[in-house]
């Protein structure tokens, strides 16, 4: 039960109260928890009460709202550091998750006028785009448009990259190692195709990432969009004074 006669508000007691079922374990990820009318009822609160504690939970990433389903115990977040350059394949193998990918489309075509400035190329100048659903350990966590131009991209049409690693492949196959990006982050609400394809719910949010990565001798070869799902993944940046 809450302590009615301790200094902190009511709201703030059944968070830490619900909080702390989440990490002992008591309610495990996916797990549903009561409604904003159940816990009104269990700890005679107002449901005003229980909304605040609930709400401050999911925006604490800690909890994951379905409209029309209830309120579930989120998964842990994926981090992914913004200090190094590394691939989605990569990045999920030091975190000890089995990365995948399933290919939603790979096609030669010319290239959008976002691509095209991007890898400053021609608009007669022909792009592979190739687009995946990214997994971790099965579950879709993003959704990664890619558009690349070098000598000889075209051979990418036959490439695997359900099975195989991107940076990998254009290492071992044509000499190209990422050196550095340039990328830019941003929340949003997901589209309709991206709630079909991550698994999310109406509303849900995003985190947009658009990122040019250059070659070692400075040219760009890749310009990527990519959606990543907001409740699935975070990025982390260390930062340090001068």
């Amino acid at each position: 039960m809450l302590d009615k006669s301790y200094p902190l508000p009511k709201y703030y007691q059944l968070k830490e109260l619900l909080r702390e079922k989440i990490a002992s374990g008591e309610w495990r990820p996916g797990d549903m928890v009561p409604s904003e009318r159940e816990l009104s009822e269990r700890y005679h609160i107002s449901r005003m009460t229980a909304r605040q504690a609930l709400s401050e939970l999911a925006t604490e990433g800690l909890l994951r709202r379905e409209q029309g389903r209830g309120t579930f115990v989120a998964e842990p977040k994926i981090e992914h550091g913004l200090t190094r350059l590394t691939g989605f394949t990569e990045d999920m193998k030091a975190r000890g998750l089995e990365p995948g990918a399933r290919v939603i489309r790979l096609v030669l075509l010319a290239p959008p006028v976002l691509a095209m400035r991007a890898l400053q190329i021609a608009p007669d100048k022909q792009i592979i785009l190739l687009e995946r659903l990214r997994l971790a350990g099965g579950e879709p966590i993003a959704l990664e448009t890619s558009h690349l131009y070098f000598s000889g991209v075209e051979g990418l049409l036959d490439e695997n990259f359900e099975n195989h690693s991107l940076y990998q492949i254009l290492s071992e196959k044509y000499q190209i190692s990422p050196a550095r990006a340039v990328q830019k982050i941003g929340a949003d609400l997901s589209t309709k195709r991206e709630q079909q394809l991550l698994e999310l719910w109406e509303g849900a949010p995003v985190l947009r990432n658009k990122r040019i990565t250059y070659d070692q001798w400075g040219r760009p070869f890749e310009y990527t969009e990519s959606a990543y799902r907001a409740d699935r993944y975070e990025f982390q940046a260390e930062l340090n004074a001068l």
